[in-house]
């Protein structure tokens, strides 16, 4: 009956205690000088989180969902698809395509690679706008499902601890293995909001940026889905800017498209090999493919919080099977013998 009371807070209370996790560093810090008392401490991280959170999102829905509409409207009526085949038909590309693909006896056509573009742009552009104007039309739920996380980490921030000791010492597991799991779950949780946060927000700006100053279409909407895709490791930003390259190299623009591909090898293994390491440094020990297909699993069946909650599902079973190969799985199967 607890469990189906709390059922419909599950998402707010899991962010709530992944966010709470993150900032405790920085609660404890104020609680250092003993001058500031805990309530106050917790109260400045929430006007904190308040000011780094809502404030952007809300400002940054309308022009997210306006830019999202106008990619949908633009792949729907077959202007994108238009200008594709205008480009194709004048540079012969489908042509050196087919050469290629003649080797393995497979050929497409123009107007097959104009129907893939025009879908694939209506169903990002549609996916993305009616995710902005969910939240914009649910302002009001979007407020209150806000503010009660801000009250969970509020009072996790003041009482973690407490709470920590209780499940502890409810838990069937020794402390010392119950303490392992949760410090797990504590470090992939800042691998991946601030490791991956920092490198997607990075990411995200700097490849909006770039589409503003050489004048491509819907700048705003393709950062922010390079903001997103750069949580993706093995893919990442080269979703966008690969084929942005390509499409610019069609067009001409050869000098534009070598510089779009420099610029994602570099701001993408500066991320991997520089800003990464030195924000998450050793504490998410996870092979590159499992956190890929964590993320890409988790977004399928949680949405948008599945790229916290899938590699933290991974995180509590590769934990539980060290526990299980050290302690236990000598007493479940002994050895031949015994």
């Amino acid at each position: 009956l607890l469990g189906r009371l709390l059922w419909p807070f599950a998402s707010i209370i899991v962010l709530g205690a992944v966010v709470s996790g993150i900032f405790t560093p920085l609660y404890r810090r104020f609680l250092c000088n003993g001058r500031v008392k805990p309530w106050i401490a917790s109260l400045a991280i929430c006007l904190l989180l308040f000011i780094l959170i809502f404030v952007p999102v809300v400002m940054f829905v309308g022009i997210l969902s306006k830019e999202a509409y106008d990619l949908y409207i633009t792949a729907r009526d077959s202007m994108f698809a238009g200008q594709i085949k205008t480009i194709m038909a004048t540079s012969g590309v489908i042509e050196r395509i087919n050469g290629v693909l003649g080797n393995f006896e497979v050929q497409i056509t123009g107007e097959e690679f104009n129907q893939a573009l025009s879908e694939l742009g209506k169903t990002v552009g549609f996916f993305l706008y009616d995710q902005a104007r969910a939240i914009a039309s649910n302002m009001f739920a979007f407020l209150i499902n806000f503010f009660l996380m801000l009250l969970i980490v509020f009072f996790l921030l003041i009482d973690g601890s407490r709470l920590f000791d209780f499940i502890v010492d409810l838990s069937p597991l020794p402390d010392e293995q119950d303490k392992q799991l949760i410090q797990k779950f504590k470090d992939m949780t800042g691998a991946v909001l601030v490791g991956n946060g920092v490198a997607g927000l990075i990411q995200g700006v700097a490849g909006g940026v770039l589409f503003a100053v050489f004048g491509l279409q819907s700048p705003f909407l393709w950062g922010v889905i390079m903001g997103l895709l750069a949580f993706l490791p093995i893919v990442g930003i080269g979703v966008v800017l690969i084929p942005t390259a390509v499409l610019l190299f069609v067009k001409g623009h050869i000098g534009v498209s070598i510089f779009f591909i420099v610029f994602y090898v570099t701001v993408s293994m500066g991320m991997e090999y520089l800003i990464k390491p030195k924000l998450v440094g050793k504490r998410a020990r996870m092979h590159t493919l499992l956190v890929f297909l964590a993320m890409v699993g988790g977004l399928k069946v949680f949405g948008i919080l599945g790229i916290i909650y899938g590699p933290l599902i991974v995180t509590g079973f590769l934990t539980l099977t060290e526990i299980y190969r050290a302690s236990y799985r000598g007493i479940v199967a002994p050895p031949a013998g015994e």
